[in-house]
């Protein structure tokens, strides 16, 4: 049995790793005391495997495909050039990116029947997890804006939402969740993990990792309360301040008509924050009401794979400018082939 001292603790490796990684482990000056996790998934059925491997790699290519064709709808239809469908644009590109940081990992593993995933994988799945989230919460409550202003101040409108302020509202988005994330993972890469390796979930969660470290962890877990209410629960209520002014406006417009097309306007961004909000704290009182890590991990699945799947088919549905743009698209499409 091979010993090592981690600071003030004495950590049996044998559990851990053979003797051969033991001693490339030395060498590499890893601190950490872990080489790699062991991802549980969704189940250890091995008759479920299959199942779940073709439906998850469905559900990743709608995902993808889908929001690939909300970006293609945008970028070539100029009547869709407004800072509205410029921030669906890239809440679309968020969506694939989230998924891929996920899924492709998840189905691998299930493929190949391995669940280990390496140190640093790891932890740069755990950045990017944490990273688009971010950018979705952001995103929303800029749209939540810009729905604002264009239906409270409409005279204003073109000369409040200039495409300077988009970029620039996009580009803070951006900034606020790298810089976020990258100081999680500054934090976690100071921790020590020599204890059990198996990680109850089908993707490297911030918390479930953190539950896995020797070392203290209070710093982090204050700064993701901290976090959590700065970057969750203040663009909620930015959200909710933006669609109560909208609706004292919407009373005050006389004509049946008008409301109608107000409330369209609004109608998908309030399907998605819905989504998005509603499965987030499904998560969270479902990993709070259950010591069960597979129904939390199931639950884990609404968010991570599902509303991305969604959001697509909510915005092309509910949105007549959306359902245009990708006639006239198709139209094009089919004139091109004959």
């Amino acid at each position: 049995m091979i010993l090592c001292r981690d600071g003030r603790k004495l950590v049996t490796l044998s559990t851990v790793m053979s003797v051969p990684r033991y001693i490339n482990y030395m060498k590499a000056g890893n601190k950490t005391g872990i080489l790699e996790f062991i991802l549980l998934g969704l189940s250890e059925d091995p008759e479920l495997q299959p199942l779940l491997f073709g439906l998850f790699l469905s559900m990743y290519l709608v995902t993808v495909l889908g929001n690939l064709l909300i970006i293609l709808i945008i970028s070539s239809d100029s009547h869709l050039h407004t800072p509205m469908y410029f921030f669906l644009s890239n809440l679309s590109l968020v969506d694939i990116c989230f998924s891929t940081t996920i899924v492709p990992k998840m189905l691998v593993n299930m493929q190949t029947q391995s669940k280990a995933i390496s140190y640093m994988n790891c932890l740069t799945q755990v950045y990017f997890s944490m990273l688009f989230p971010i950018l979705d919460t952001l995103l929303l409550t800029v749209m939540a804006y810009d729905r604002y202003v264009a239906i409270c101040q409409p005279l204003h409108y073109t000369v409040i939402m200039k495409p300077r302020l988009s970029g620039l509202l996009v580009f803070v988005t951006w900034f606020i969740g790298v810089m976020t994330s990258l100081l999680h993972i500054l934090l976690i890469m100071h921790l020590s993990f020599c204890r059990d390796h198996e990680i109850p979930h089908f993707f490297c969660e911030l918390t479930q990792v953190m539950k896995l470290a020797c070392s203290d962890t209070f710093l982090h877990n204050v700064l993701i309360y901290f976090m959590t209410g700065v970057l969750g629960v203040l663009p909620l209520m930015g959200i909710i301040f933006s669609y109560s002014r909208i609706t004292s406006s919407i009373r005050k417009i006389s004509s049946s008509e008008g409301k109608q097309k107000a409330f369209s306007t609004c109608g998908s961004h309030l399907s998605v924050v819905s989504l998005f909000y509603a499965t987030g704290v499904g998560v969270y009182f479902t990993s709070a009401a259950t010591h069960s890590s597979q129904k939390v991990s199931v639950a884990s699945v609404m968010y991570t794979v599902v509303t991305p799947m969604l959001n697509p088919f909510i915005y092309s549905l509910r949105n007549k400018d959306v359902k245009g743009a990708l006639g006239r698209l198709l139209s094009r499409a089919t004139s091109c082939l004959q």
